[in-house]
Parts: structure tokens; sequence; C-alpha cells
């Protein structure tokens, strides 16, 4: 059965803005609890092990279950997957807020890593199956990258506020009403879509999830277990072959290169938001909330090439946005330890800010560039697998490097590389 587009309930942008309201909740969840960690550690007693867990609860879940979570939506229904996993998101949330010991939170963090794995990809392919034409589309993945960065900033800015006024339960207890208002308004404004059918290839689901969470936890934990991972990663390729009917089919070939460059991107997107914060901490004696406000013009920046991106078009675009954020990594190595705001971050982050705009709206945009309607939930999950997963490899390895320093640098020649490579499919 061809899934044929959703029927709408309204016209123009409205529908884009409630789902670019459930991106910006992941991308939220993502960066609003790591200010929070040194308050929750001390009200719940956390351990070393329990905070780290907080965070990668959610980003390992998360991470693992884009590929399923995204073919789940053409499997079943974009629309009813992507509130399936909004209201989860929700009880989730709340379920963090209200949590009595470490083991809860954990839990409930993990719950929201589920949640956001059905509600993200989703997302991104009612987008792209709502605005099939070009020029809308490239205007909507504006928004989408607009939002994303705006997401990543107020996460850091929101968590400073709300755990210095309420405490750290609020953190979770914001991301209730949004993800509410979120789901009331996508069964208003967005509507439902004929499922593909078919079925989930249940034995690919496991073994690319227990592969991806493997994987990414043994690279920064026992080594072992990355060994295991990548068997994992090495079943599930066999088993792709055998299936009748593959969670990730040989058609999805047509964007392979999109994708290992956004895994590239990934890994130096990640690198920039831990080495940035902790070289203002560290180095400049920043507090974190002087971090976060001073990575405003970043996620402006970021915002505004976003929107901007959308509306131009022309191969030279992206690999000129990659050269241009390379050059802004390559100024912030220099991180001088008596550096100042104006002199040493202002313009280096500026640069940083447009290229990454520049680059993740296009790269988005190539990686659903070919690809059949029918295959919209697994292309969202697909590109937003491979910059969590490429995003973790890559951090493992950035953080072996003596110094922020050098992470930048090293930022910058991963971003020369994925220049050069994008020349032919820019």
């Amino acid at each position: 059965m061809t899934r044929t587009a959703p029927r709408r309930t309204t016209t123009g942008w409205t529908p884009l803005a409630v789902l670019a309201t459930a991106q910006f909740l992941v991308v939220l969840s993502t960066s609003i609890v790591n200010v929070a960690l040194p308050r929750i550690r001390a009200g719940l007693d956390l351990s070393d092990t329990g905070q780290a867990w907080t965070v990668n609860g959610y980003v390992l879940v998360f991470g693992a279950l884009l590929l399923p979570g995204g073919r789940a939506g053409d499997v079943y229904g974009l629309r009813r997957v992507f509130l399936l996993g909004t209201g989860l998101f929700a009880v989730a949330s709340l379920g963090a807020a209200l949590a009595p010991t470490a083991s809860a939170l954990i839990v409930s963090r993990a719950a929201q890593g589920i949640g956001a794995a059905l509600l993200a990809p989703t997302a991104l392919a009612l987008v792209l199956t709502l605005y099939p034409d070009r020029q809308r589309r490239g205007t909507a993945l504006g928004v989408w990258g607009a939002v994303s960065g705006a997401g990543g900033a107020a996460g850091v800015l929101l968590s400073g506020l709300l755990t210095s006024l309420y405490g750290w339960r609020a953190v979770f207890v914001v991301m209730v009403p949004l993800a509410l208002a979120v789901l009331v308004a996508t069964r208003l404004l967005v509507g439902a879509d004929r499922p593909r059918g078919g079925s989930l290839d249940a034995p690919g689901a496991v073994t690319v999830t227990a592969g991806l969470v493997a994987l990414t936890y043994g690279l920064s934990g026992p080594r072992p277990l990355a060994v295991t991972g990548l068997a994992l990663l090495g079943l599930f390729v066999v088993l792709q072959r055998r299936a009748a009917d593959p969670l990730l089919p040989a058609r999805m070939s047509v964007v392979a290169v999109p994708n290992v460059l956004m895994a590239l991107l990934g890994a130096v997107w990640l690198g920039l938001f831990y080495f940035l914060p902790l070289y203002q901490q560290r180095a400049l004696g920043y507090s974190p909330l002087e971090a976060g406000l001073t990575q405003l013009p970043l996620a402006l920046m970021v915002t505004l090439t976003s929107w901007g991106t959308g509306k131009v078009s022309g191969r030279p675009v992206l690999p000129v946005g990659l050269l241009v954020l390379a050059a802004g990594l390559a100024w912030l190595s220099r991180t001088p330890a008596d550096g100042t705001f104006l002199v040493d971050l202002l313009g280096p982050t500026l640069l940083i800010g447009a290229g990454l705009g520049v680059a993740f709206v296009r790269l988005t945009a190539l990686s659903s560039t070919g690809v059949p309607a029918a295959d919209n939930g697994l292309a969202g999950g697909l590109v937003n697998a491979t910059r969590q997963i490429g995003g973790a490899v890559g951090l493992s390895f950035l953080t072996l490097l003596p110094s922020p320093g050098t992470a930048f640098l090293a930022c910058a020649a991963i971003t020369l590389l994925i220049s050069a490579l994008s020349m032919r499919k820019a």
C-alpha cells in the first residue's frame, strides 16, 4: 500500500510551526539538563555513574532508536507515531520532574529518549511530505535548522535560569506543557496520513539498536562492548540483505553520501558544544550562565543563516559554508588563557554559527533528495541517527586530545574534509 500525502486541515505554514516546536523540544531536552547536573546530583545524591547516565540514558536510547522510529512512521502512519512519541515524551518529562530517586530519573530520561526517537524522525518526515516542492521544502528546512540552533542555546540559558529560580525539577516541568501543546495542535492542524503498510523488520530493529547502544557506550566505557557493537552492526548488515522488507533497504543508498557527511558534521557539532563551555569555564572563569549568554551570538547566527539558506540554491553554497565553519574553528583553536569575549570569542563564533547553519540545512535537504515519499520516515530517522552516532563516535576520539584548542583544530580539519567531499554532492 502506498502512502498518500497527509490531508491538511489548514494551509500555509502553521503545521510547520507545530512540527518545528517538536524539534525544538528534542534539541532542548538534550541541552537543558547539562547546567542543572550539579543541582540534580545534590538533590538525588547521584554517584558519578548516576550523573553520567542522567545524560546518557536519554542520548543513547534516542540515537539508537531513530532508525526503527522513523521506519515505524512509514509502516504505521507518520502522524500516529508522531503523536505516540510526543505523548510518551510528555509523560516521561513529568516522570523526570517528579522522580524521587536516581533510578527513577534515569528510567524517565530513557523513556524521554524513546519518545524523542519516535517524534523526531516522523516530525521531519511530515515536513518533507507536507512541503514537497523544492522552494517550500527549502524554506521549511531553513526553519528546521533555525529551530535546532535556537533550541541548543535556549537549553543552556533556561537551565541556568530555571535551576537558579525554581530548582532542578523545573528543567523537566517546562517541557510538559510544550509537549502537550504540540500534541493537541498536531491533532487539529496536521491531517492523518495513510500508512505504507507492511511490517517493521524486528530482527533488524533489535540488532541495529543493540549495536548502536553497545558501540556508543563502549567507546566511552568498556572497550569490549564497542567490539560487540560492531559485531551486532555487522549482523544487521547481513540480516538486511536477507530480509524481505528490510529496515534499511538498498534503495536508500541514494542518500548514503549525505548521511556520511552528516555523521562527520555531527562529530564537529558535538565536539564544539562540548569543548566550548569547557574552555569558557575552565580557562576563562565563566559561570555556567555567562557561558550560555556568550553563546547567544553563535545561536543567533545559526538561526539566521539556517533561515536564509533555505531560500537559496546552488552547488557552491554547502562547500563555501563549510569553509566558513572551518575558518571559525581554526580561529577559535587559539584558546588564549587570558582571552576576552569581544576579541577572542565573538568573531570565531559568528563564523562558526554561519557555517553550521548552512551545513545543517543543506545536508538535511540532500539526505532526503531522491527518496520515495513512502520512505520519508526512514529518511528522517537516518539523517538524525547519523548525526547523533557520528557525534558520539567523534566526541570519543576528540576527548583523547590534550586541550580544547587541539580539539577545535581537529574539528576544523574534519570540516575541511566534509567540504572537499561535498563538492560532488552540493
